[in-house]
């Protein structure tokens, strides 16, 4: 398969830079991108969709990834960690990469929706 890309992603509640009080819950994320395919890629744009549990979306749209665009040849991963802070508890994050392929073909790789959570907040 020519543009085959797999996103891994590991979530961490960040207590110490949270503010229960001012309704400030703070969260890191670890992104790993692997590119399965057979041709290699580069990630040019990024659009996030956050939302907390009381319905509100942040969208987060912009150029790179903590202000790079990896290349990516086949076989290859790349792995980063960012952050998001939402007023509720639980929220979750779902977007999409804005890719080229070596052949300049333009796709967008989705990236599946996860929950923002302490550990064992969720039944």
């Amino acid at each position: 398969m020519k543009n085959n890309i797999e996103i891994e992603v590991k979530v961490t509640y960040l207590e110490h830079q949270s503010d229960v009080y001012a309704s400030q819950y703070s969260y890191a994320y670890t992104i790993t991108i692997i590119n399965k395919g057979n041709v290699g890629v580069q990630l040019l744009t990024r659009h996030w969709r956050i939302q907390d549990e009381t319905g509100y979306i942040e969208d987060v749209i912009g150029e790179g990834v903590i202000g790079q665009q990896p290349h990516l040849a086949s076989g290859e991963s790349f792995q980063y960690a960012s952050g998001a802070i939402i007023k509720t508890l639980t929220g979750s994050m779902k977007g999409s990469y804005g890719m080229v392929d070596d052949y300049g073909e333009r796709f967008n790789v989705q990236i599946p929706e996860f929950v923002l959570s302490k550990p064992y907040t969720l039944h």
